[in-house]
């Protein structure tokens, strides 16, 4: 039995609401409410990670208890965890053969694309290259940290039009962890610039049609080129960039301005000759062409793995835990994800403009924002409106939670040992509250 059905398979009441469609979608396959709950139980589970990694730091160690609670605490491990439940219920309701037959549906192409840029891009010479572009913005504030985390939530985020999200975000990441986290800025503003980061780093790569996973399930299907990207998103995202930014350096002003520059982040910087940056550079532009091809960037990197061997007096050890974790994250959250169209595509489907901002927004919450645009691609008879609504909604919701895009577990991954038992999610959606408004302003205001 193949599970689960097309859409257009489904007989949905004629004229019927927006629960009248989910209520006989459910009573139609009942395994669909199943899937679902499992879904919502795994999102639920991310927000005691918090709670249980600090049970397992005061569990006795090495103990079994210690051991299971920081599994089970492990935000990286949450859906991939509940994926085997998920497998337990596909066999028991639909058997094997259907579970295997899903699961062989499901693309694993971009969790893989993750992992590869992740690794290349936390590189020394690409961090080294990096770090010298933005010290040049930041040395027009001096070089303080208030001027590096400026520059760095400014730009970083926009070069995920180009390099794409996930490189973007591992970047802006690993630069603040060393230019802001290292100097213990208070918790509170802590928060803030995680949840600023995941904002911005969600909406950047909307100035072209070739980066952002949300814009590249619509671009060829609505015929979105560069041009149409950057004159109805581009200058909205950048516009939004700048005013979360200046919202959030005249909140917390004062506490920017009191960090004081490390010696010891300061003495991080190690030379690294041009022609090996070049090679990275060359291997990040392959990888980053073939995004949607693993069978060409995953040998390119096991090449690159080599070159990195070869000149390793110029590199540091290549990082595959936080890459192989994020991969991980997504792979789980693709496998649940791909269950969820049945209630997602009504509810896409009958809201107007404002609503459907609204709406895409929130779902983005709760679901990675490529599969809330990719669903709104098989709704028909969708205008230019809603369409930019949609996709515009999708962004404006990605630095919400982890889960809401792509690249945040990357940059969870990399910067949660600041945060005392890991990340909150709750913390993170504060954090991120005040500039998803604010670019909800520039998207449907501006």
């Amino acid at each position: 039995m193949i599970f689960p059905p097309a859409l257009s398979s489904y007989v949905d009441p004629p004229n019927g609401g927006m629960w009248d469609v989910i209520k006989a979608r459910a009573v139609a396959e009942p395994f669909n409410v199943t899937v679902t709950v499992i879904f919502l139980l795994a999102v639920l589970h991310t927000f005691f990670c918090p709670k249980l990694m600090h049970l397992s730091h005061t569990a006795p160690k090495p103990s079994p208890r210690a051991i299971i609670l920081h599994i089970l605490g492990e935000v990286e491990l949450v859906f991939a965890l509940w994926v085997v439940v998920l497998a337990g219920a596909f066999a028991l309701a639909k058997g094997p053969g259907a579970l295997f037959g899903y699961l062989g549906k499901v693309s694993y192409t971009e969790p893989l694309f993750v992992i590869v840029i992740m690794a290349v891009a936390a590189t020394r010479p690409v961090m080294r290259l990096a770090e010298q572009s933005l010290r040049l913005v930041a040395a027009l504030g001096g070089g303080r940290p208030v001027a590096w985390w400026f520059s760095i939530l400014t730009v970083a985020p926009l070069l995920g039009s180009f390099i794409t999200e996930p490189a973007a975000m591992t970047i802006a990441a690993l630069l603040l962890a060393n230019q802001f986290y290292e100097l213990k800025p208070p918790m509170k503003l802590a928060y803030a610039t995680l949840g600023l980061l995941f904002v911005n780093v969600s909406i950047g790569g909307t100035l072209t049609h070739f980066a952002a996973p949300p814009v590249l399930m619509v671009a060829a299907p609505w015929g979105w080129d560069m041009t149409y990207m950057f004159t109805h998103f581009g200058w909205h995202a950048i516009s939004g960039i700048v005013l979360s930014n200046v919202v959030y350096f005249l909140f917390f002003r004062k506490d920017l301005l009191a960090l004081k520059t490390s010696t010891a982040t300061a003495e991080k910087a190690t030379g690294v000759p041009v022609w090996v940056t070049l090679a990275h550079l060359v291997f990040l532009g392959f990888i980053v062409w073939a995004a949607h091809h693993p069978l060409w960037f995953i040998p390119a990197f096991v090449v690159f793995i080599a070159f990195v061997r070869a000149t390793i007096r110029h590199q540091d050890p290549i990082g595959y835990r936080s890459p192989l974790l994020v991969g991980l994250f997504l792979a789980g959250l693709v496998v649940h994800g791909g269950l969820q169209g049945w209630w997602i595509e009504p509810v896409l489907g009958r809201l107007g403009e404002v609503p459907l901002f609204a709406g895409a927004t929130i779902l983005t919450a709760f679901n990675d924002n490529a599969l809330i645009t990719y669903l709104a691609t098989l709704v028909p008879g969708f205008s230019e409106e809603l369409k930019f609504a949609v996709v515009a909604g999708a962004v404006t919701g990605g630095g919400l939670t982890v889960i809401a895009n792509a690249p945040n577990p990357a940059g969870q991954s990399i910067l949660q040992r600041y945060f005392p038992d890991g990340v909150s999610p709750l913390g993170l959606f504060l954090g991120a509250l005040v500039p998803t408004l604010i670019v909800a302003f520039s998207f449907m205001v501006l």
